[in-house]
């Protein structure tokens, strides 16, 4: 759901999608690994390491090999025989990391972002970053820029994390360090900008270690040990999660004790009750998705419908998604102003339990002469029900 101005919700038009909608098959949904997106395209990895692409190709972001827009997800093929372990997409760009630990990018190169020699404007085919190489273990894409972790032995980066114009990286012994611009509080410093990265110092988490990091282009969400989810940084569309137009005096849940965290507010990292144990957190430029319980919550900027309220009103705290409370989401995924869910359907009737119900009342009706009125059927629910399929939801 959400901006469709170049197909990049995959549903075959350009038109914004305010409410879940669910996608025609183009992988046996169970396979997803990961979903993610850009400025204005989509990009799934399966479980067998294919790459699949829609939306906005301008650049040939989508490394189709060329610049037409694609309203359909649509495989990769020149990446065929190079099994993909994660992909990481930029404003107009796209970092692909295979799984042998090989690193690619195509689309725009206006900035240097692909990182390949020669600096062409851009690039419709993946090209091998052949300066990488060590084994990488992750990638990240900001607005302009791109950012890889190696696996060296003395090196403890195990994720990175980029914004429109600060990063983030995430150490095994679960600290977090950040660099770049801090416009809107997003590094958790009093500084305007950090050259080098820095630590946010352990504190400013209930002193846990961090255990994954997720980053929009001016706010970051950070999970902990025990579950706790945190967010921080730019806060004028609700994309922190941290309180309610219809609460009025509402406080952000209480930390303990004080914190020497920067000031102002928005800058120290904070806990949101409601998405305690989240399994799935995905970041938009502005907007944010995850997943608690199997219940997809939303919350942040909407002005194209990525929230999945019907509305283009920006959410102020993490709300369920209506649309899917009868399906359990097990992945999700945002772009700059769209988002996508992978959502388990509701166990369905099998195609003979109406007929078997219709049995059932009848031998009820007939052999039940001490009630005036035929009681329900007592049919097992295993009989009556089947296995659900997995779908995935354009948000």
């Amino acid at each position: 759901m959400g901006a469709n101005s170049y197909g990049q919700l995959g549903l075959g038009h350009k038109e914004d999608v305010f409410l879940p909608q669910k996608l025609n098959d183009f992988c046996k949904p169970g396979c997803v690994r990961r979903i993610t997106g850009g400025g204005g395209h989509s990009a799934v990895v399966t479980d067998g390491g294919s790459l699949f692409v829609c939306g906005l190709n301008k650049d040939g972001q989508l490394g189709l090999g060329h610049t037409e827009d694609v309203l359909h997800f649509t495989p990769c093929k020149s990446l065929l025989g190079s099994p993909i372990q994660q992909v990481a997409c930029g404003w107009d760009f796209t970092i692909i990391l295979t799984e042998n630990g090989q690193v690619l990018s195509c689309g725009s190169n206006s900035f240097g972002q692909l990182g390949v020699p020669q600096r062409p404007q851009r690039c419709a085919v993946p090209q091998t970053i052949e300066l990488l190489r060590e084994k990488v273990v992750s990638v990240a894409a900001g607005l302009r820029h791109a950012l890889a972790a190696t696996g060296l032995e003395n090196s403890k980066a195990v994720c990175v994390v980029a914004g429109s114009d600060h990063s983030a990286s995430l150490t095994d012994a679960g600290e977090l360090y950040v660099w770049g611009s801090n416009k809107h509080g997003q590094l958790a410093s009093q500084a305007a900008f950090l050259p080098m990265p820095q630590k946010i110092e352990a504190h400013c988490f209930q002193k846990e270690k961090v255990t994954a990091v997720w980053s929009g282009w001016t706010h970051l969400v950070a999970q902990t040990e025990t579950g706790k989810v945190f967010t921080w940084g730019r806060a004028d569309y609700g994309q922190l999660g941290r309180k309610s137009e219809s609460q009025e005096g509402w406080e952000p849940e209480k930390q303990g004790s004080p914190l020497p965290c920067s000031r102002p507010r928005e800058s120290t990292p904070s806990s949101l009750h409601c998405l305690m144990g989240a399994t799935e957190v995905s970041c938009g430029s502005e907007h944010n998705l995850a997943v608690v319980g199997g219940v997809c919550y939303s919350w942040g900027w909407n002005e194209h419908g990525m929230c999945g309220d019907n509305s283009e009103a920006d959410v102020w705290a993490p709300k369920p998604v209506q649309a899917l409370r009868s399906s359990s989401g097990l992945l999700v995924g945002c772009g700059a102003g769209h988002s996508l869910a992978l959502c388990q359907l509701p166990a369905l009737p099998s195609p003979d339990a109406s007929e078997d119900a219709k049995s059932q009342e009848a031998i009820d009706q007939e052999g039940n002469w001490k009630e005036t009125q035929p009681g329900p059927s007592t049919q097992s629910q295993p009989d009556r029900c089947r296995s659900g399929g997995l779908m995935t939801e354009t948000l």
